[in-house]
C-alpha cells in the first residue's frame, strides 16, 4: 500500500510532534525558501489534478489567478457531500496538519493573505482536529507573521458550514463563508477574479493540497513515478455498499477497478455476485462488470463512458434494485437542490416522483420515454453542476438495466422484492 495521504501506519500523526517526525512542514519550509514562481511551476510539472471531481490541473487553475489586486484568497474545499465519497473526512480528522500544510503552500505560491479551511457542517470530528492543528501550528510559527524568517504572514481561519449539497460547488461555498445563503453565482466572472469577498480567490479540494507538501519535498519527477503521463500520482477511493471490506484505499491513478474491488476491498459478499459500481461518487455513470477491467484514471475512466470523479465507489450487487437506487439518489438530489434554477428544482422533483412511482409497481411505460426527457431539460441549463450530476446514474441505470425497469412496470412491483437489501447505505 502507498500513503502520502492518510498515513495510517503512522500512530498519532494527528499530532503536530509526530507530524514533524515524518517531514511535517517541511514542504512547507521547502517551498518559503524558493521563489513563488517555482513552486507553481513545481506543481504544474508534477501534474497535480484537482481531487475534488473535475480533475482540472492544480497549476494551470492556479494561473488563472489575477495578480494585479493586493489582496488574495486561498480556500481550501472540505465541503464533502457527494453520496459514496469520505477521502475528506479520513483526512481532516486523522491527518489535519498536512491539509493545513498544503492550504499554506498554496497561500505562499499565490502570495494569498488568508486562508480558509470549509468544513461540512456534519464534519465536527473534523473540524474539531482542524482547530486543534491549527493551534498546534500557530503555537510553534508555523502560521502567523514572518514564516521561517520571511516575509510571508498568513493567517488561516477554520470554517464550519451549515451543511448543504450546494455548498460543494466553489461559488455557493463563497456565498456561505461571507454569511449569506449558499446558492451558486453566475459565472462569469470567476473567482480567480472575483471570489471571496470580491477578492481574487483559488479554491482546492482538501485532497489536492494534502498532496502539495509530498510534492514539495520530493519534486514533480517523483511524483509522476506514479499514474500515468496524463494522470499522474496517487488518489484516495472510497469503497462502500455491498463488499467485503468497504474503506479508503490510497493507491496510484491507473490501479485497475477490478484490482481495487477484488484485491483491496474483497470481493462481493458471500452468496452474492457484483451487478454494478458507480466509481465516482453519485454523479457519474455506472459501470457494469464486463467494464471492471477499466483503469482508474481520468482518460481511461472517461473512454469508458464515465468519470473518475470523487473516487467514491458505491458497489451494487445483485440484491440492490436499480430502480429503487435511482430513486434514492433523485430524492437526494431534489432535497439538496438550492431551488434557483427552475430545470433544476422542478427537473429533479419530478424525476424522483416518477423513479419512485415505477419502483412501486405503479409506473407506465411512458415514464420511460418521460424521464430522459425531463433530463433533457435539466442538463445544461443550470447555473451549477447540481442539476447535471443528478442525471448520469439514472440515465445509465435505463441504458444498462431497462429491462428491470419494464419488469417493475410489467409485474407491477419490484422484482427484487424479498431478496433486496433495502438497508444499502450509501456514506455521503
Amino acid at each position: 500500500m502507498h500513503y502520502l495521504l492518510r498515513n495510517r501506519d503512522i500512530q498519532g500523526i494527528e499530532s503536530l510532534d509526530v507530524y514533524r517526525e515524518s517531514q511535517g512542514y517541511e514542504g512547507l519550509r521547502t517551498a518559503i525558501n524558493m521563489d513563488r514562481d517555482k513552486v507553481i511551476r513545481t506543481v504544474q510539472n508534477s501534474g497535480l489534478r484537482g481531487r475534488g471531481g473535475a480533475g482540472f490541473p492544480t497549476g494551470r487553475k492556479w494561473s488563472f489567478l489575477d495578480q494585479s489586486q493586493s489582496q488574495r484568497y486561498i480556500v481550501v474545499n472540505a465541503d464533502e457531500a457527494e453520496p459514496g465519497t469520505f477521502k475528506d473526512r479520513e483526512l481532516i480528522e486523522h491527518n489535519p496538519h498536512q491539509v493545513i500544510e498544503g492550504a499554506l503552500i498554496a497561500a505562499y505560491a499565490l502570495n494569498a493573505t488568508k486562508a480558509f479551511i470549509f468544513v461540512r457542517g456534519e464534519l465536527l470530528t473534523g473540524y474539531e482536529s482542524l482547530l486543534r492543528a491549527k493551534n498546534e501550528a500557530q503555537g510553534h510559527g508555523y502560521v502567523g507573521s514572518h514564516l521561517f524568517g520571511s516575509d510571508f504572514s498568513i493567517s488561516l481561519g477554520i470554517f464550519r458550514s451549515a451543511g448543504a449539497y450546494i455548498c460543494g460547488e466553489e461559488t455557493a461555498l463563497l456565498e456561505s463563508l461571507e454569511g449569506r445563503r449558499g446558492q451558486p453565482r453566475i459565472k462569469p466572472p470567476f473567482p480567480a477574479q472575483v471570489g471571496l469577498y470580491g477578492q481574487p480567490t483559488v479554491v482546492n479540494n482538501a485532497e489536492t493540497v494534502a498532496n502539495l507538501p509530498p510534492i514539495l519535498i520530493n519534486g514533480s519527477e517523483w511524483y509522476r513515478g506514479y499514474g500515468t503521463a496524463d494522470s499522474p500520482g496517487l488518489k484516495i477511493f472510497s469503497v462502500s455498499g455491498r463488499i467485503k471490506r468497504p474503506d479508503n484505499y490510497e493507491l496510484p491513478l491507473a490501479t485497475r477497478l477490478e484490482s481495487l474491488l477484488y484485491e483491496f476491498a474483497g470481493g462481493p459478499l458471500e452468496g452474492h455476485d457484483f451487478k454494478a459500481v458507480i466509481p465516482g461518487g453519485s454523479s457519474v455513470p455506472l459501470l457494469i462488470p464486463a467494464s471492471f477491467h477499466v483503469a482508474l484514471d481520468y482518460e481511461s475512466m472517461s473512454r469508458e463512458g464515465t468519470m473518475l470523479g470523487s473516487g467514491g465507489v458505491i458497489v451494487l450487487d445483485d440484491t440492490v434494485c436499480i430502480v429503487g437506487a435511482a430513486a434514492r439518489l433523485l430524492k437526494f438530489y431534489r432535497g439538496e437542490s438550492c431551488g434557483k434554477c427552475t430545470p433544476c428544482r422542478e427537473g429533479t422533483f419530478w424525476m424522483a416522483a416518477i423513479l419512485d412511482r415505477i419502483e412501486s409497481g405503479l409506473g407506465t411505460m411512458k415514464d420511460l420515454e418521460l424521464l430522459p426527457d425531463i433530463a433533457d431539460n435539466v442538463g445544461g441549463k443550470c447555473l451549477c453542476p447540481l442539476g447535471d450530476a443528478s442525471l448520469p446514474f439514472m440515465l445509465s441505470a435505463m441504458k444498462y438495466f431497462r429491462a428491470e425497469f419494464i419488469r417493475h412496470i410489467e409485474e407491477h412491483r419490484c422484482p427484487l422484492d424479498g431478496i433486496k437489501n433495502r438497508n444499502l447505505t450509501m456514506p455521503s
